[in-house]
């Protein structure tokens, strides 16, 4: 795919062009505060317990209301949704101002998890509505650049939250981080998101959410294919989680020369480049979508085999660490861009955001799981940093090899009959 049709979409597409910046702003917020959280972690308690916890409280917040999210993403404005989310997280990233000690973690967690349940149904509401914001033709080149900007928020976010941290102090971090979800929120206010409402889930929405949310599950589990596509991020996740949300963490932290919160910066920066170019670079090279479900898994497998490598580069020239980072991270883009794309293009719009919400609560599990283990595991010195790295790339590799050999015979699409209750 040629960068023309990027560029393209975004110059001719205005309604998509602010939903696009809007998404940006709203996913740099959410990473600018993450690197200040480790920092303020280590700083009154040096537990590497904590920041898998700190990640799995993030993820659980995330993932434990999927359901519901996905429900309020099909039921109510995907507008009003993310602008809600986004008015809230205004006030949440400057309550992290009352952290001062290690009295205040069960504070910060708190916050930190409300924060990510919000963030939760904002991308949940993203997600659903994107395909109704541009046409079928650019839904691919869409997702693609969805994905990127969702990694160059990473990338920049972290980085440069990293590099205020270190310049100016966590309380400074939080404050723009407070003043970039109300910039979201203003560049939301003049979109219009046309949306598809299912006659069938009308009424009081507390009656009627358990028998909606079963239909989302009634619909992915009548059709093989979505079945296992679903499982395309929780495959990565189960090990990526503790690769990405603790191993690199506290890679980042042994980077002496530039300082811990600067160091963690550093190594998301590269995990962001690599996310980034994933998903742009999946969709130049496999064109054939009906090759994109083996894809998945084998990607899969490529990212774990480039984490095996940075495990070993452990002590060596942190430029070569860092160029494998991105590599893994690059491999894990394509991966998210070809599963969601899929998704989006299997499943109607007034059943899209349950679907979804699945799909998250599934990968937000896996990767629960995986930042405990690992937070665990380094806590208690069952391993160190390389074994670690060393063990969850291996099990990465295992989770890729099992979802390519993972061949659904049917592969027909659902007829909407049998979506009736």
């Amino acid at each position: 795919m040629s960068s023309n049709s990027y560029v393209r979409l975004v110059k001719t597409n205005r309604n998509y062009r602010r939903f696009w910046l809007a998404a940006f702003v709203s996913m740099f917020g959410e990473w600018f505060n993450t690197i200040a959280l480790f920092v303020i972690i280590l700083k009154y308690t040096e537990s590497e317990l904590l920041l898998g916890i700190l990640m799995a409280v993030r993820m659980g917040s995330f993932a434990l209301m999927q359901p519901l999210f996905g429900l309020l993403a099909d039921r109510v404005n995907r507008k009003k949704l993310m602008i809600i989310t986004n008015l809230f997280q205004i006030g949440l990233a400057l309550a992290f101002l009352g952290v001062n000690g290690p009295e205040d973690m069960w504070w910060m967690f708190t916050v930190s998890g409300i924060m990510m349940a919000l963030h939760g149904l904002y991308v949940t509401a993203e997600r659903a509505a994107l395909p109704n914001i541009v046409s079928k033709e650019d839904l691919a080149t869409a997702n693609a650049l969805d994905s990127a900007t969702w990694s160059t928020a990473l990338c920049l976010g972290a980085f440069s939250g990293g590099l205020v941290v270190s310049v100016f102090g966590e309380n400074v971090a939080f404050i723009i981080d407070s003043i970039t979800f109300l910039f979201g929120t203003l560049m939301l206010l003049p979109l219009v998101i046309p949306q598809t409402f299912d006659k069938s889930s009308e009424g009081s929405l507390i009656k009627s959410s358990l028998k909606d949310i079963w239909l989302g599950q009634k619909r992915i589990q009548s059709e093989p294919r979505l079945l296992r596509i679903i499982f395309a991020k929780t495959s990565w996740n189960i090990a990526g989680g503790g690769l990405a949300g603790v191993f690199l963490v506290l890679a980042g932290n042994e980077i002496t020369f530039v300082g811990t919160a600067l160091g963690f910066g550093i190594f998301f920066f590269a995990r962001g480049i690599g996310t980034g170019i994933g998903p742009i670079l999946a969709r130049s090279v496999f064109k054939d979508s009906t090759k994109w479900p083996k894809m998945v898994g084998l990607l899969i497998i490529v990212s774990g085999f480039f984490y095996t490598l940075v495990g070993l580069s452990l002590g060596g020239p942190i430029l070569l660490t860092l160029a494998l980072v991105t590599l893994a991270h690059t491999a894990s883009g394509g991966n998210w861009v070809l599963s969601t794309v899929l998704t989006q293009e299997w499943v109607e719009d007034e059943m899209r955001g349950r679907v979804f919400s699945t799909d998250m609560l599934l990968m937000s599990i896996g990767q629960v799981i995986s930042t405990i283990s690992a937070g665990y595991l380094i806590e208690e010195g069952v391993v160190n940093l390389q074994q670690g790295i060393l063990a969850y790339s291996i099990l990465m590799v295992v989770s890729g090899i099992i979802f390519t050999l993972w061949n659904p015979k049917n592969q027909g699409r659902l007829r909407a009959d049998t979506l009736v209750a």
